[in-house]
């Protein structure tokens, strides 16, 4: 990404010079301190990478043990600790990081496998909540040693790396 000048001519890709270079002065200044907002750039980029390629090996490996997706799996997650095994949805959505839509297509999903079922909230008759189910339940006690032992595998390869090795250091102090 580069950074035009006060001055320059960003479509034609020459500075404000008087000569045509082909080049563009980006109007970097050495401070001799660190540019915090690159150096927060450069860290939230691998921690985005680093989150892709683990939720990749998890995703793989709760389908294909499980059959579970990796969102189902955290939604069995989050009720099975759940007082009553139950939530509100919204509440669903935002612990397991989805909108609305998204998790009330989750949850009928769940439904559809047994695994949840709907109930009314007693006070508040327009409030829904997600029961698990004692299907659900066994499902997620079947299938969270895999959850944990491919998250530990996962961190492991990405320590190896020495990109991710300083990420996953800091995940695990």
């Amino acid at each position: 990404m580069s950074v035009y000048a006060a001055g320059s001519q960003a479509d034609t890709g020459t500075a404000d010079t008087g000569a045509d270079t082909g080049t563009v002065d980006t109007g970097t200044v050495d401070t001799g301190t660190v540019d915090t907002g690159t150096a927060d750039a450069a860290l939230w980029d691998g921690v985005v990478t680093l989150h892709a390629r683990v939720e990749q090996q998890l995703a793989k490996a709760m389908q294909r043990r499980h059959g579970v997706g990796l969102s189902e799996f955290r939604a069995l997650c989050r009720l099975s600790r759940a007082d009553d095994g139950e939530l509100r949805m919204q509440e669903l959505a935002d612990l397991i990081g989805l909108n609305q839509s998204s998790v009330s297509r989750l949850v009928a999903r769940l439904e559809a496998a047994g695994l949840t079922r709907r109930a009314m909230c007693p006070n508040d008759r327009r409030g829904v909540y997600t029961v698990i189910t004692e299907e659900g339940r066994a499902v997620h006690r079947k299938a969270a040693p895999t959850y944990d032992e491919t998250l530990t595998e996962a961190l492991d390869e990405a320590a190896a790396d020495s990109a991710f090795a300083p990420l996953v250091a800091a995940f695990r102090a």
